[in-house]
């Protein structure tokens, strides 16, 4: 397989919306593929604000999480000899000073763009859903529970998302026809149940 040069990693980042996952997959393509690791600023630095990342991507981060990722891109951009090492870190850095409310927001557990798994919910729209049974057969996981309508019967079960099975593949917006199925943040969920 091919190295992808640093301009094709920023390029593929283009498929996500959230800061988070775009540097969460900056720093996989790079660790992964054009990193020599010949110095230590670009592993030590790469790998320890990955882990960073998927914490922020998992709800799992603490304030400290942002304030290593902070202290650890500048030195990176500076420490590093290669120009792979500081674009990587010049990226990073970008991200944090473009929208630094993203990463308060996510170290809250949400997520804007409701793109990190740990930060969301899939939740079927009881008003919308006509029980069609398309997203149940699309799951691949068995998350979605419910009963097609059959005008033969009066009762049915409802369709619903059981959030431990679900793995967030996103199957089941992609073949409802009603816009039955939406992402919620889970904070958001929290506080309108609570």
């Amino acid at each position: 397989m091919a190295e992808k040069d640093m301009k094709e990693i920023a390029e593929d980042t283009n498929q996500f919306k959230c800061a988070v996952q775009k540097a969460l997959l900056f720093l996989n393509e790079f660790i992964d593929g054009p990193m020599c690791a010949r110095c230590l600023p670009c592993p030590m630095g790469s790998y320890e604000m990955r882990i960073r990342f998927q914490r922020l991507s998992n709800a799992e981060a603490t304030p400290q999480d942002l304030e290593k990722i902070r202290q650890i891109a500048p030195l990176m951009l500076e420490a590093s000899m290669c120009k792979k090492g500081k674009d990587t870190a010049k990226f990073i850095i970008d991200t944090l000073e473009k929208a630094p409310e993203i990463y308060d927001i996510h170290i809250a557990g949400g997520c804007p763009d409701k793109e990190c798994q740990g930060s969301i919910l899939y939740r079927v729209i009881a008003d919308k859903c006509v029980s069609c049974d398309e997203c149940r057969i699309a799951c691949k996981d068995f998350a979605i529970l419910g009963e097609k309508k059959d005008r033969r019967f009066s009762g049915y079960i409802p369709y619903e998302i059981v959030d431990k099975r679900c793995t967030r593949c996103g199957e089941c917006v992609r073949v409802c026809k009603y816009a039955a199925v939406e992402i919620v943040n889970k904070k958001v969920l929290e506080t309108v149940i609570v």
